[in-house]
């Protein structure tokens, strides 16, 4: 399992502890266990939903409230990225204008000065799709990783009583 692969290489090893210890560090930023993880996967979601820049510096300013796995909440706002950024906005503002009840921009065109005139036709639709993508599927996906882990674990256990 990666969790036991994580604790026996890369926590305990000596070099990752006077890491911790000379920046002072919380250990609980890098914790294994499945709150933390999923608690991280769900930031993580939460924060790469949302078009904004710097989504990463999102998941940081979430550190001091909740306690989570930092870099897996890192990596995964990497899901959104430049590649996706398009298909995943667009599918925000049509979710948004499906919400909302209205019809989506006709003739768009890939001007600076077309964004600025459509601007805030384009930006609320967008942001009430984002609500929806970032709070509800985030914490879907939350559910399933914890539900997976724990069927995981179950699974883990029985082979080891069955051997």
């Amino acid at each position: 399992m990666v969790r036991d692969f994580l604790k026996k290489f890369a926590i305990s090893h000596p070099k990752f502890q006077e890491f911790l210890d000379k920046y002072k560090l919380p250990k609980h930023y890098f914790a294994t266990n499945r709150k933390a993880v999923t608690k991280g996967v769900l930031i993580g979601l939460f924060w790469g939903f949302i078009p904004m820049p710097m989504q990463m510096a999102g998941v940081v300013a979430t550190t001091p409230f909740l306690k989570f796995n930092v870099p897996i909440g890192l990596a995964t706002v990497w899901l959104s990225n430049p590649i996706t950024y398009p298909p995943l906005w667009y599918l925000e503002y049509k979710t948004g204008n499906l919400l909302l009840g209205r019809d989506g921009i006709e003739n768009i065109e890939l001007t600076m000065s077309w964004f600025q005139n459509n601007w805030d036709n384009i930006v609320v639709p967008l942001y009430v799709g984002t609500a929806l993508y970032s709070t509800v599927v985030s914490y879907l996906i939350y559910i399933l990783l914890n539900w997976l882990w724990k069927r995981s674990v179950h699974k883990e256990k029985k082979l080891k009583k069955s051997c």
